[in-house]
């Protein structure tokens, strides 16, 4: 290039590179507060496909007002096997309607421990699984391994997320009527149950599954059920069972599902799915815990016998739950996601609950949704 032709390029090149605008980032608009409040809802529901379903509750979904559904098969109300699970294409082709209604993904959420709480029955064609129990009593790791990926390989054919297992309460109390009366824990021993429960958590994590391990702080000592009314385990209650929980939460892709037991060694007021003392206490402070909480059954007697509705959503939300569940079969209300969104957005614009609760359990839940 001569050195007429280098004073022309840049005569014309220099004010180009001058007069280049400078590109500003939009800002991300930030969704709506229902917007945050839906996704921290999940709900039960009757039907077997979307034309079963109502449609004021697909309305809600196509609204936002849910973050996640659970499937159960058995219809309290009707007391009949005919809720939303009768056969493995039909509960593939419902999660993939339901996926398609909600302008976000959906949690999709179901108890398939194995055994006796067991969703996906042989009866509708799914595989055969066995009692934590069992298996903690073979205390074969390979056993344990068998059952697990075979679980967790049926869970994702489906199109679920999210399962409320494994157990880790510990099994203190072989006559508790919720724990040890269905052989839902692996042992009395935290060592044992921690190997188990790890296995049954890696095995799910291959498989895009997020584990629920319940029932924080502990539910395995009990002598009651939390479904049928106010549950004080303070007499029987032992800080060893909060061992598994703690060794358990630093798994990756795992989330805590609460208790709704009356544990007065450590919170003298309410039961612990309602304990700031509790959940941000232990959990968030103490541990570090970064992972989901979910709330148990919202619904169940031992927490809606005690308090109103508008209280049980504050004080979940105030101790540190992000998805409040409604199980919405031992009582059926259709409405519940808006009333729930409706109700926790007037809270947050009256000064109740504050926006940024809402915001953090709203950004934990986008993450594990991104990731998963």
């Amino acid at each position: 290039m001569t050195t007429k032709q280098l004073f022309l390029f840049l005569f014309l090149i220099i004010p180009i590179i001058a007069c280049k605008p400078t590109i500003e980032k939009t800002p991300v608009k930030e969704p709506s507060l229902e917007t945050m409040i839906g996704q921290m809802i999940m709900v039960g529901f009757r039907g077997m496909d979307t034309t079963t379903i109502s449609d004021s509750f697909l309305a809600q979904i196509r609204k936002g007002y849910i973050g996640g559904l659970v499937l159960f098969d058995y219809d309290i109300g009707s007391k009949a096997f005919k809720r939303n699970i009768q056969s493995p294409t039909q509960v593939k082709q419902l999660i993939e309607e339901l996926q398609k209604q909600a302008p976000t993904s959906l949690f999709m959420a179901v108890d398939q421990e194995g055994g006796k709480v067991n969703r996906l029955k042989t009866k509708y064609g799914f595989p055969k699984s066995v009692t934590a129990k069992y298996l903690g009593t073979l205390n074969n790791l390979d056993t344990t391994a068998y059952y697990a990926i075979q679980n967790a390989q049926t869970l994702k054919e489906l199109g679920f997320n999210v399962n409320f297992a494994p157990v880790v309460d510990m099994d203190l109390n072989p006559a508790n009527p919720v724990i040890g009366k269905y052989e839902r824990s692996y042992a009395d021993s935290a060592a044992i149950v921690i190997k188990h429960a790890t296995a049954w958590i890696k095995a799910q994590r291959a498989q895009g599954i997020l584990s629920t391990l319940k029932h924080f702080p502990g539910h395995g000592s009990s002598d009651a059920d939390s479904h049928e009314g106010v549950t004080d385990i303070t007499n029987y209650w032992q800080a060893l069972e909060l061992s598994p929980f703690k060794a358990l939460s630093k798994e990756p892709q795992v989330a805590i599902m609460t208790a709704h037991v009356m544990n007065k060694q450590l919170d003298t007021l309410y039961p612990a799915t309602l304990s700031k003392n509790v959940i941000s206490g232990i959990l968030r402070d103490k541990w570090k815990f970064e992972g989901l909480v979910f709330s148990d059954d919202l619904q169940m007697k031992a927490v809606n016998q005690l308090f109103d509705f508008e209280t049980i959503l504050q004080k979940s939300i105030e101790a540190g739950v992000d998805v409040l569940v409604f199980g919405n079969n031992l009582e059926y209300d259709e409405q519940i996601p808006e009333k729930a969104v409706k109700a926790i957005s007037k809270m947050v614009t009256e000064g109740v609950v504050s926006k940024e609760r809402i915001q953090t359990s709203y950004k934990r839940i986008m993450t594990v949704k991104t990731n998963n």
